[in-house]
């Protein structure tokens, strides 16, 4: 078990918590994940490590509501405790000093990529970060990516922070511009980058991203997770979760995170009927008001 010990709704439908895990802390490292079970009929399902403290013996993730395992994560507090956490798994991100750096991130991808940049710079690059957001009211941690980072721009959908309305326009106008870019790092939703993947691909500079498709046991051996890069078959659990992104095969990608949409929005469905039931019969209790 493994106690929550601070939770937040940074932005609708985006979740940040805190809990103890000391194992995990220790060996952590930036790039890396865990898969939670969150009781004992829950399903196993990967988040990204949004940072940790090893003294402390504490890791963080950040989350979107998506379906039935997300929203019974939310629906947990501090004190609460989360059935299970087996990390880290994955590879850690090759840090290397690039020199230059784009640092792209949206949605939940800000968590993961603060960890990283710290590490960046620690190996003496200089980070440039880019966020995306649909709007303010879904713009977060801003204060935490400037602190980090040498230079931030902020690129919003509906346009009110400048001309951009997307983080693959900037990318393409701040490369055209004869900017010196060695690496593209970027973390987030899918179609940001591939979008951003394909942006930095005619001007040959190498980017890297952190894919998340579905995944099971995050071992390798189910191969749910696999994807396809360069032609070869990887197995995001094992072989990433980053990869470059010229080579991913991201129509492929988008169909397998697409698969299961059905039977995502049923279990939802049927989880929600559960919770109903078990109200209505809390309400047949003596002394119990009825609240259905």
């Amino acid at each position: 078990m493994y106690k929550i010990v601070k939770k937040e709704v940074l932005v609708p439908n985006t979740v940040y918590l805190k809990a103890e895990a000391p194992e995990i802390a220790r060996k952590a490292e930036p790039g890396q994940f865990v898969i939670l079970r969150v009781d004992e009929v829950g399903e196993r399902f990967p988040l990204s490590l949004a940072g940790w403290d090893k003294k402390a013996g504490t890791l963080e993730v950040l989350f979107l509501i998506m379906g039935r395992s997300t929203m019974k994560l939310s629906a947990l507090g501090e004190g609460d405790c989360i059935r299970d956490i087996v990390g880290p798994l994955g590879r850690p991100t090759e840090i290397e000093s690039y020199g230059d750096t784009l640092c792209v991130c949206s949605t939940f991808g800000v968590g993961p990529m603060i960890p990283l940049i710290k590490a960046l710079k620690k190996k003496g690059n200089k980070v440039t970060s880019v966020m995306e957001a649909k709007d303010e009211a879904f713009l977060f941690w801003e204060d935490r990516l400037k602190s980090v980072s040498d230079e931030t721009h902020v690129v919003l959908g509906d346009g009110s922070r400048g001309e951009y309305r997307r983080a693959s326009e900037f990318l393409t106008k701040h490369l055209k511009s004869g900017n010196k870019v060695d690496r593209v790092f970027a973390f987030g939703r899918v179609f940001m980058m591939m979008e951003c993947s394909q942006a930095t691909k005619p001007f040959g500079v190498k980017t890297i991203v952190g894919l998340t498709p579905i995944m099971v046991d995050g071992t390798g051996m189910c191969g749910c997770c696999r994807v396809s890069v360069g032609g070869e078959t990887k197995f995001t659990c094992v072989d990433g979760p980053e990869f470059d992104g010229h080579s991913v095969d991201w129509g492929l990608l988008v169909k397998r995170k697409r698969a299961y949409l059905r039977e995502e929005a049923l279990a939802f469905d049927l989880w929600q009927l559960d919770k109903l039931r078990r109200i209505a019969e809390l309400s047949e209790l003596p002394g119990r008001v009825s609240v259905v």
